[in-house]
């Protein structure tokens, strides 16, 4: 039986890109808004969610930041996903037709010299799915969209250009959730643990707690922080470590990060992803 993987935006988006990758023999379930999301993996419409979690233009995905640590599920593997633009257009289409192209803003924003290049009137669509859906059905050969390859195959439209992007190095990262946990295996290849904590409030409280994981030698590949209920004094911070809670170095951490810290979550034990895996 197949299961069903929800992902935010419509087919044919970076995210469906990115959940066909991971899971490439499922069936997918299209959710409006990250809430919606995360909600149908809560109820059980869907055995697992893709979400993006940060990109190496634009930096952090702020929504999921906020909703994954409170909502009860497991972050169980990531993906990285190469975001390659492209242009696409009706079949049959030739790029000296194109007058005008369609897409997301930041799509729009990513693709400047190409678009000015070939002197392009730009359309500001609701996402980069949506605006190769909306091309299709119009059927027009002189209005193309920015999109995925992978759009271009679910809405049936030619690439007219491919890799139009002002920037070779964009990739998105992309953390699979559930609502079971289900923690990698220790000394059983490359592992990342995420969690969340906040501080006690103490002087230098922070600046201590960081202290376990740099004298035990554990790699800290990301700190995020953000305020709780809108509050400037509550802070809890994010973190992803390499390593698992088991391995010797890492518990050393945990256990001194826990003379610091009034709250404690491990939100995922996962096998961490190749980052040229999406290229």
């Amino acid at each position: 039986m197949a299961r069903k993987i929800a992902f935010q935006g419509e087919p044919g988006a970076f995210s469906h890109a990115a959940t066909h990758a991971v899971f490439p023999d499922d069936e997918v379930l299209p959710c409006t808004t990250f809430e919606d999301t995360i909600a149908a993996v809560q109820r059980g419409d869907a055995d697992f969610g893709v979400v993006p979690v940060e990109n190496s233009l634009y930096g952090r995905i702020t929504d999921i930041y906020h909703l994954l640590p409170s909502s009860g599920l497991y972050i169980v593997g990531e993906h990285f996903l190469r975001v390659e633009m492209n242009l696409l257009g009706v079949p049959g289409a030739r790029l000296e037709e194109v007058k005008t192209v369609q897409s997301l803003s930041v799509a729009l924003g990513q693709c400047r010299k190409f678009i000015q290049e070939h002197g392009l009137k730009t359309v500001n669509g609701v996402d980069t799915a949506g605006s190769a859906r909306e091309i299709a059905e119009r059927g027009d050969p002189s209005a193309a969209a920015i999109a995925s390859r992978f759009a271009a195959e679910v809405y049936g439209l030619d690439v007219l250009a491919a890799n139009i992007e002002d920037a070779a190095h964009n990739t998105t990262r992309f953390l699979v959730i559930a609502r079971d946990k289900q923690e990698a295996a220790a000394g059983n290849g490359r592992v990342k643990t995420t969690f969340v904590f906040r501080v006690r409030n103490v002087p230098a409280a922070l600046y201590k707690a960081m202290g376990g994981f740099a004298t035990n030698g554990v790699n800290m590949t990301k700190l995020e922080s953000y305020m709780l209920d809108g509050s400037f004094t509550a802070t809890q911070f994010y973190a992803d470590v390499e390593g698992h809670p088991t391995d010797r170095n890492v518990a050393l951490a945990f256990e001194e990060l826990g003379f610091f810290t009034d709250y404690f979550r491990i939100l995922g034990v996962y096998a961490a992803g190749d980052i040229g895996e999406g290229h």
